[in-house]
C-alpha cells in the first residue's frame, strides 16, 4: 500500500458537500427552529436519493455495496426509522462513496 497522499479531485468533492450540507441543516445551522420531524425527514430522505443516484449513475460497481450498508426499514425489533436511522444510513452512503473516489481518481 502507497503512503502518497491522494490528489482529491473536484468530483471527489460532491458528497463531501452534500455531507456538510446535511451536517448544518441538522445542526440547526440552516433550518428553522420550528422545522417539524416530517419535514427534516423528507429532507434527509432526498439527501440520501441524491447520493444514491450519484453512486448509481457515476458508480455503478458500488452498487452491490448498498445492500451491505445499515436497513432504515423498519423492523419488528425496531418498527419506526428515525432521523438518527437516516442520517446513519447517510454517512454510510457518504463514507462507501468518498473512501471509493480516493482510493480510485
Amino acid at each position: 500500500m502507497e503512503n502518497n497522499p491522494k490528489k482529491i479531485t473536484e468530483s471527489s468533492r460532491e458528497p463531501i458537500k452534500i455531507h456538510q450540507k446535511i451536517r448544518l441543516d441538522f445542526e440547526g445551522q440552516e433550518t428553522p427552529k420550528k422545522m417539524s420531524y416530517n419535514d427534516i425527514e423528507k429532507d434527509l430522505n432526498s439527501k440520501i436519493m441524491e447520493i444514491t443516484m450519484i453512486i448509481k449513475d457515476k458508480y455503478p460497481e458500488l452498487i452491490e455495496y448498498l445492500n451491505e450498508m445499515p436497513m432504515t426499514v423498519p423492523t419488528k425489533k425496531n418498527p419506526e426509522i428515525t432521523i438518527k436511522n437516516l442520517n446513519s444510513y447517510y454517512d454510510s452512503l457518504n463514507a462507501l462513496l468518498t473512501k471509493y473516489k480516493l482510493e480510485h481518481p
